[in-house]
């Protein structure tokens, strides 16, 4: 078992005392769950005869003492939502944990805030037993910290059987660091709901059509014909924890080395081509006031949303689920309104492919956590192997049937879309919790699977929305470049990442808000300052493993 380090920039950055309340459990309810929420019987699915006799214990009858394990769940600040406790929590624990002796705990990670929330639980002792995150660079320096346990797949095996031949290709292919056994991951189906809504009524009443917005002039200037019109402005936000940005300003394709340096979600780019076009175009936009003109306000997602349903802002980024808010929200402020999906064309100069960032073959990323015990440890693996299960993965998905949905002849859920009984789902469909093992659910073919998302995805009566985005998708993906993959740790990273991340929001912004006049010489002062306060180091690092040939 790894021994924990930190260093010295992380440890004073900790605020422990105020995430430790902010984390307990804002209160429980009696242990109860709808009496059609089916029951399982998963005696056969943690066997040990996988591995040779004796190599692991056998807790397929439970555990002899309560083991307690520490799952942790994004927060969302869904309304009304508890994601510590609430029905599929209790249910959770009614169908797994009581079954196997074991009392499974919920622990908020605020999405937004995600990293400082597991530095800090480390650093307190309290952390989950999972920990996970969606991008590589930032679970590489989690490991590097040596806050994560070395793994042994032959146990995961032993306890995860289902779970193991679902991702055993993947976790062998991506998982390990140094030659060590440090990750697993849950499975990631190639399309996702990420999108970007946009004010189709807006749109027309200047005389134009959402599926005219080809280029990003064309788009630049639907701006410009709304502020004429006094409709509003475009959605900008600050930029923070996930930098891609750029994608759409880059020579197609690019060059490889040069992806490979500059790519990273966590670290932004702030020195390239790309980068100077993109923020010489959001100056212009911002001293036009085409665009939110408090943007570097807008740091989480209910600030943006706010705009977008007040009818200020005419377009919002989100992941598209059924049961979203959004739309029914802005309604009831603009009951006018009418919605598209932003053509990926709409970012794009003239002349430049609709580039952007695909995604790696899996979804969460994920370590044991160093303290965890052997026990809790092998109850993790459990828990995933029980959520692997198709019966238990698909009522977490979709709920009570009668209730939450009713089975069409296909075999697919359809939502209920007026449920608000007891088992009704979060606004991602319980997605925070089966994540663990899909991004997505998942039937038999893809025409059938792209059947259910967009039951999943589409609000209801809005089921074009989720056409658009399949087409989109379809469109773009000859143009969609995953972020390479190191396999070192890259020290200087982990080192000034955090800072840069503050400096970085600091000179964008700086240079975004000049004068266009003064453009030019605030952006080469913010690109020398960003250099020399680390991000140099940092290109020197991957520029030594790039020409090592430590990437892919």
């Amino acid at each position: 078992m790894a021994k924990k380090r930190f260093g010295t920039m992380l440890l004073s950055s900790l605020v422990v005392m105020g995430l430790i309340a902010g984390c307990s459990n804002s209160g429980s309810e009696e242990n109860k769950t709808d009496e059609k929420a089916p029951t399982t019987d998963n005696s056969t699915t943690t066997p040990t005869e996988t591995a040779s006799e004796g190599a692991f214990p056998d807790y397929s009858k439970g555990f002899p003492e309560k083991v307690e394990l520490n799952i942790p769940v994004y927060e969302r600040a869904f309304e009304g939502w508890n994601v510590t406790d609430n029905y599929y929590t209790r249910w959770i624990q009614k169908e797994f944990g009581d079954k196997y002796n074991i009392d499974v705990k919920f622990t908020a990670i605020a999405r937004g805030n995600e990293v400082q929330d597991f530095e800090q639980l480390l650093a307190a002792h309290k952390a989950p037993d999972l920990i996970f995150h969606y991008d590589m660079p930032q679970a590489l320096a989690y490991y590097s910290e040596e806050v994560m346990q070395d793994l042994d797949y032959k146990e995961i095996e032993n306890y995860a059987p289902t779970y193991w031949k679902n991702m055993s290709e993947t976790i062998e292919k991506y998982g390990k660091v140094d030659g060590k056994n440090a990750f697993v991951f849950a499975a990631r189906p190639a399309i996702d709901n990420a999108t970007t809504l946009i004010r189709k009524d807006w749109v027309e009443k200047v005389g134009m059509k959402v599926e005219d917005l080809t280029s990003l002039e064309k788009y630049n200037d639907m701006l410009q014909k709304w502020k004429d019109a006094g409709l509003g402005v475009g959605a900008e936000t600050l930029k923070a924890n996930n930098y891609t940005f750029n994608y759409a300003f880059r020579d197609f394709p690019m060059d490889d080395k040069e992806h490979a340096l500059y790519s990273d979600l966590g670290v932004a780019d702030l020195t390239t081509p790309a980068t100077e076009k993109y923020l010489r175009n959001l100056n212009t936009l911002y001293n036009k006031g085409l665009i939110d003109q408090e943007f570097y306000l807008r740091s989480d997602d209910a600030k943006i949303k706010a705009e977008f349903v007040a009818g200020k802002t005419g377009t919002y980024g989100l992941y598209l689920a059924s049961n979203t808010d959004v739309i029914a929200s802005t309604l009831a402020n603009n009951p006018g309104a009418e919605f598209a999906i932003v053509p990926p064309g709409a970012g794009t100069p003239e002349g430049g492919k609709p580039q952007g960032r695909a995604y790696w073959p899996f979804g969460f990323i994920m370590g044991v956590n160093y303290e965890s015990s052997a026990e809790e440890r092998a109850a993790l693996w459990m828990y995933l192997e029980w959520m692997s299960q198709p019966d238990n993965l698909f009522f977490l998905q979709n709920g009570v049937e009668g209730q939450n949905y009713t089975l069409d002849a296909e075999g697919i859920a359809v939502k209920n879309a007026d449920f608000k009984g007891e088992s009704a789902l979060s606004q991602n469909n319980n997605k925070d919790y089966w994540a663990l093992v899909t991004e997505s659910a998942q039937y038999g073919d893809q025409a059938t699977t792209r059947k259910a998302l967009a039951r999943q995805w589409a609000p209801p009566g809005y089921e074009s929305l989720v056409d658009q985005l399949f087409k989109y998708y379809d469109e773009t993906e000859q143009y969609r470049t995953p972020d390479p993959m190191f396999s070192v740790v890259l020290e200087k990273v982990n080192e000034y990442k955090a800072d840069l991340n503050a400096l970085f929001q600091e000179l964008y912004v700086k240079v975004a808000l000049s004068k266009p006049e003064d453009f030019d010489k605030t952006y080469e002062a913010a690109k020398k300052t960003y250099l020399d306060a680390g991000y140099q180091e940092i290109l020197d690092e991957k520029q030594k493993a790039i020409d090592a040939g430590q990437y892919s």
